[in-house]
């Protein structure tokens, strides 16, 4: 625990799901990251309708319900993937050594509107 004045606090690790000792914390972080981007996209794309994002990623209302409220973790890291590629964003996987103090994943977005 730190102390900044009266205050007091811990320094994230910076996954929040690590924090909070849930299992699985960087899988839920992958898929937070991965659904949060189709969000964004979505919204740039002006797909606010349940109907119209049914039909941009082909799934049923009940998917598109879960994923409209963040619901991330109802979804695998390669479904939220084809989200991304039914979207026509080109998804990579990078494998490479870690190196000291680094994550040991990372989503990096080149997403452009």
């Amino acid at each position: 625990m730190k102390k900044k004045g009266n205050i007091e606090f811990e320094e994230s690790s910076g996954n929040v799901f690590a924090d909070l000792g849930l299992k699985d914390a960087d899988s839920l972080l992958m898929r937070a990251e991965l659904g949060y981007q189709i969000l964004k996209i979505l919204k740039d794309r002006g797909l606010k309708k349940q109907k119209d994002v049914q039909e941009a990623l082909e799934i049923g209302q009940a998917e598109v319900s879960q994923l409209m409220n963040a619901r991330f973790h109802r979804f695998s890291e390669a479904r939220l993937m084809s989200f991304l590629n039914k979207l026509d964003q080109k998804v990579t996987v990078k494998v490479s050594p870690r190196r000291r103090g680094e994550k040991l994943q990372e989503v990096v977005f080149a997403y452009q509107k």
